[in-house]
């Protein structure tokens, strides 16, 4: 038995999902939030030039092969401050 009594079809109407149901600056703090953590977890897209055969390497790894590529890159590097930055991300 729940301490919870159960919502009345007027509450569950009045109920907003995301954003819309809390108050203006705490919806504006948490989208600002999540816009950075998605900048992070994604990185830049970029077009890049690789042989052919490097490539067709790493597909045949199978799915996850651009997060392998990323890796082998971020190995790599140089070294430096900004880099620091970087490779916590990896």
């Amino acid at each position: 038995m729940s301490d919870n009594p159960a919502l009345t079809p007027e509450q569950l109407a009045g109920m907003r999902l995301g954003p819309e149901g809390l108050p203006a600056d705490l919806a504006a703090a948490l989208s600002e939030r999540a816009d950075e953590a998605r900048t992070a977890a994604r990185g830049i897209a970029i077009s890049l030039r690789v042989d052919p055969d490097v490539l067709a390497a790493y597909k045949a790894g199978g799915p996850g092969w651009q997060t392998r590529m990323n890796e082998a890159l971020a190995r790599g590097a140089p070294r430096g401050p900004d880099r620091a930055k970087a490779a916590k991300r990896v």
